[in-house]
């Protein structure tokens, strides 16, 4: 059964009361980098008015409307590209018609940015959020969204900084993440599956973010 955007809930209700990855390619503009420059760096804080999980083999998607990431970010020149930001905090509100809610929490944190590329063109960094872990948890439903099925958090996730006008976006294509250690869930998330994480944040302060 394939569920649409905030189908999971609904289906989940429904369930209760019945019972190291690259980067997205880089376009002929990008180039590898190498070394970074960060303007201002330090504390920053990210919020996203949107996020969704997905199992892309059954189609069921979990909305949240709203997602909140803090951390911080080297500031300076000639930076290497890995672990150049650390996430450190990462919130989803994610609501639901039934109690008590479905629940996405952030594991393995904090969470390493990682650049990869720079469009000159467009000014567009592209690279990963890596040591990245999710549990999902509801009524008579659970789940972990990791890179593998291990105890150690090893997810990644493919995402690009747009200087102008400060967007931190995690993209679906790019990535490893997977569903596991699913327990109940009516069938609507499966062991194994392909997962994507979805969100466009507006980071605070504004950064600058280019290479060299």
């Amino acid at each position: 059964m394939r569920m649409r955007i905030g189908g999971l809930a609904v289906a989940l209700a429904l369930a209760a009361g019945a019972g190291a990855v690259s980067s997205a390619a880089v376009s002929p503009a990008a180039a590898s980098a190498t070394v970074w420059s960060v303007r201002l760096g330090g504390a920053i804080t990210a919020t996203a008015g949107k996020a969704a999980l997905k199992d892309t083999t059954t189609g069921s998607v979990l909305t949240c409307n709203s997602a909140r990431m803090s951390g911080t970010l080297k500031g300076g020149i000639r930076l290497p590209g890995t672990g150049i930001g650390s996430i450190t905090t990462a919130t989803f509100h994610c609501p639901s018609p039934i109690v008590p809610p479905i629940r996405l929490t952030a594991r393995g944190l904090p969470w390493h940015l990682n650049m990869v590329s720079y469009n000159t063109s467009t000014n567009v960094g592209r690279g990963t959020i890596s040591h990245l872990e999710l549990m999902l948890t509801g009524p008579s439903c659970s789940a972990v969204v990791n890179g593998t099925s291990g105890t150690t958090a090893d997810g990644v996730a493919a995402v690009s900084y747009a200087n102008m006008p400060g967007k931190l976006t995690i993209h679906t294509a790019g990535g490893n993440l997977h569903w596991y250690h699913v327990s109940g869930c009516a069938g609507l998330l499966g062991d194994g599956d392909p997962a994507t994480l979805s969100a466009a944040y507006a980071v605070s302060p504004k950064q600058e973010i280019t290479s060299p």
